[in-house]
């Protein structure tokens, strides 16, 4: 066992460092605290199994219990991760309610924490002599439901907002969570080794080989979260924001400004192509309020802000692809028109146009064939 002591105080000191490292991050600083105290939680894990595969000792009896019902909380903080990360807010009270499975397994191992010295030491030798920790093994199966359905849970909201972040962004493609996939496709990996473990018996699969998984998962989330972007979330609007629409009217004289106004900035200064504009921008450089420019996008223009700017960006590459004389390649368009990657543009403009932009192209280069042919 020293072997594994090495391995999992190796990722002691990795978790240590990452979960410094995440909590004073600034990118996405609320998600990131969140996976701060998650990879801390993995780091008194494993530094509390390597203490114990070292030397297993009654002593360490009830704090190896503690930790080895950690994992109850590992699902939950992947959840609690990826809601942060897509809507940019931390914890709050109702997010006790996560704790639940953590508590059940803390209730039923209540006896074992409640043991006196030579409790523990008669405890420890019929560990020794292949006996089980309590609730055995339904407990078992019910932190792998109970935990894989939390990364299920946070697969799906990311679905969502992949879903969503695509029809907002033209450059959907560096925010699209791609690390959450590694992460959870890491943690299933995990889960299926303990399942096979507790299932065959495989002489070579045990705990020490799952820790070890555990200490490689660590690495993976260092690189992966460390090189992440900042990720566009959809903050709730302001109260007064919201006072402000409220009084707005279809009868503001400064409507028409406003719509006139954006319209310049569209035609002439072609803001659209800025991939990550946001309506806070539109409204700073138009001159007038971030509510007001709102409005006229919702009532003169009958979309929303990102619908209103997206519609901006296919319009200019229709144009484009239209033009027989503009020799460019789609991707070169995409780029000119606002868009970060040629898969998100292709996407909305098929939502838009319902062609592809090579088959538009295509579409538009033989009806000008066609017309030189009957002239």
């Amino acid at each position: 066992m020293i072997f594994w002591s090495l391995v999992f105080a190796i990722g002691v000191g990795q978790a240590a460092l990452l979960a410094l490292a995440l909590w004073r991050r600034p990118v996405n600083p609320q998600a990131n605290r969140v996976l701060a105290g998650w990879v801390a939680l993995i780091g008194i894990d494993l530094a509390v199994k390597a203490a114990y595969f070292h030397g297993p000792a009654p002593e360490l009896l009830k704090a190896y219990r503690l930790v080895s019902l950690f994992p109850f909380l590992y699902g939950s903080a992947f959840y609690l991760y990826v809601r942060a990360l897509t809507e940019a807010r931390g914890l709050d009270r109702r997010d006790a309610v996560h704790l639940s499975g953590f508590i059940v397994a803390l209730a039923v191992n209540v006896g074992v924490f409640g043991q006196d010295a030579a409790q523990s030491r008669a405890f420890f030798e019929h560990l020794r002599a292949g006996g089980h920790w309590p609730g055995r093994p339904w407990l078992d199966v019910l932190l792998f439901v109970y935990s894989v359905s939390y990364v299920i849970a946070g697969l799906m909201r990311v679905r969502r907002y992949r879903r969503g972040l695509l029809q907002r962004r033209s450059d959907a493609d560096r925010m699209s969570l791609r690390w959450i996939d590694a992460m959870a496709v890491s943690q299933i990996v995990i889960w299926c080794i303990a399942i096979v473990q507790w299932l065959t018996r495989i002489p070579w699969i045990d705990y020490p080989l799952i820790y070890g998984a555990v200490v490689a998962w660590v690495f993976v989330v260092g690189y992966l979260s460390l090189n992440q972007v900042t990720v566009a979330a959809e903050p709730a609007p302001e109260p007064a924001a919201e006072a402000k629409l409220e009084h707005a009217s279809a009868d503001d004289p400064r409507f028409p400004s406003v719509e006139a106004r954006l319209a310049q900035l569209m035609a002439r200064e072609q803001l659209y192509r800025e991939p990550a504009l946001t309506i806070g921008q539109l409204a700073k450089r138009s001159g007038y309020p971030e509510y007001l420019v709102s409005e006229v996008i919702n009532r003169c223009f009958q979309s929303n802000f990102w619908d209103y700017i997206n519609r901006q960006r296919i319009e200019a590459a229709r144009a484009c692809l239209a033009d027989a004389g503009d020799t460019r390649t789609i991707l070169d368009i995409a780029y000119a028109c606002g868009y970060t990657s040629k898969s998100t543009f292709n996407a909305a403009f098929k939502r838009q146009s319902g062609l592809t932009p090579s088959a538009y192209r295509q579409h538009h280069a033989g009806a000008v064939s066609a017309s030189r042919d009957e002239g």
